[in-house]
This record gives structure tokens, C-alpha cells and sequence, in this order.
């Protein structure tokens, strides 16, 4: 397993230690949940430069890696709606739309077609996880939720417009083909 991957395997462990802060109660909490959150989102950045620095992306990095952000991210979110930093409503159709990409790329999987990251869907996941800085930040005092709540909204338009991408390359992908960037 290279480097690159070993990254993307520790930031998917580290939701562990972000939701054990965030529910456990202790002054300054959100702060420390929220900088676990960040240094393991910072990782998506140095295991990406990694891969391509050293020859490209493995098969298994193309796959555990939007795989680890959608785990991080999405608890991330479901720990701020019991923080009171989001409502759950908002939160339901992020994860509903992470489903929802998730089987599509399990359609892909099972007719051998690796369905990679699309430009549209890395914006995506730096939305949601800005939008649950922000609302870790909020939980701990730091900003208002109304400004988590406006970031969360971002992310929840940007979360539907690369779900409907991701739609679009839909029937090709089904057919075994590898879908256009």
C-alpha cells in the first residue's frame, strides 16, 4: 500500500476520534473536533499530490478515496445536527445524495468500470467539508449558526448539482463504459 493510500486509509480511521470529541462533553470540544476534522481534510490534499507525484493514482486510491471524504465529511455533519450546528433536514439530503453517488459507483464497480472522482464532485466535497469547519467553529461559540447554516446551504446546492452530473454520466457508466471527466 503506498504512502498516498496509507493517508486516505488514516483519515477514514480518523472519524473515530471526531465523533468521540464531538460527543463527548468537555470544555472546547467542537474546537478539538473540528481540528481533528480539518488536519484529516488537509490529507486529501497531500495523499492527491502524492499519488500523482509519484506516477498516478492506484485502482484502490480511486476508490478509497472519495470513499474516506464521504465518511469523514458525512459524520462530521451528523455530529453538528446533535451540536445544534445544522438541521438535520439539511444534513438528510447531503447524506441522501451520498447514497445515491455511492450505488451508482457500485453499479459502475460490478461491470468493471471504475468511476473516478468527477471535477464537479471534488468541489463538492471541499463545500461540505468548509461548510463543517464552519459549523464546527459554530458549535464551539466561535461563529453564529446562521453562518454554518449559509454554509451549509452552499454545500447542500453544490452536493445536487454533482449528484445531477454524476446522473448524467449514468447511463454510460451502466452500460460498462467509463464515464468523461
Amino acid at each position: 500500500m503506498s504512502l498516498a493510500d496509507q493517508l486516505t486509509v488514516s483519515r477514514a480511521a480518523s472519524v473515530v476520534a471526531i465523533v468521540v470529541l464531538f460527543a463527548w462533553d468537555f470544555p472546547g470540544h467542537a474546537y478539538w473536533a473540528t481540528g481533528v476534522f480539518i488536519a484529516a481534510m488537509t490529507t486529501d490534499q497531500v495523499d492527491g499530490w502524492l499519488a500523482r507525484r509519484h506516477g498516478g493514482s492506484s485502482a484502490l486510491g480511486s476508490l478509497l478515496d472519495p470513499l474516506a471524504d464521504k465518511i469523514l465529511v458525512v459524520a462530521a455533519l451528523i455530529m453538528l445536527v446533535g451540536e445544534s450546528a445544522f438541521p438535520a433536514w439539511m444534513v438528510a439530503l447531503v447524506v441522501a445524495r451520498e447514497f445515491l453517488v455511492s450505488a451508482l459507483r457500485l453499479a459502475a464497480m460490478q461491470r468493471g468500470v471504475v468511476l473516478q472522482a468527477r471535477d464537479l464532485g471534488k468541489l463538492k466535497t471541499w463545500a461540505q467539508a468548509v461548510a463543517a469547519a464552519v459549523g464546527g467553529f459554530a458549535a464551539a461559540g466561535a461563529w453564529s449558526e446562521e453562518i454554518a447554516w449559509w454554509a451549509l446551504l452552499v454545500a447542500l446546492i453544490m452536493t445536487w448539482l454533482s449528484g445531477i452530473d454524476y446522473a448524467r454520466a449514468a447511463p454510460g457508466v451502466l452500460r460498462g463504459r467509463a464515464a468523461a471527466p
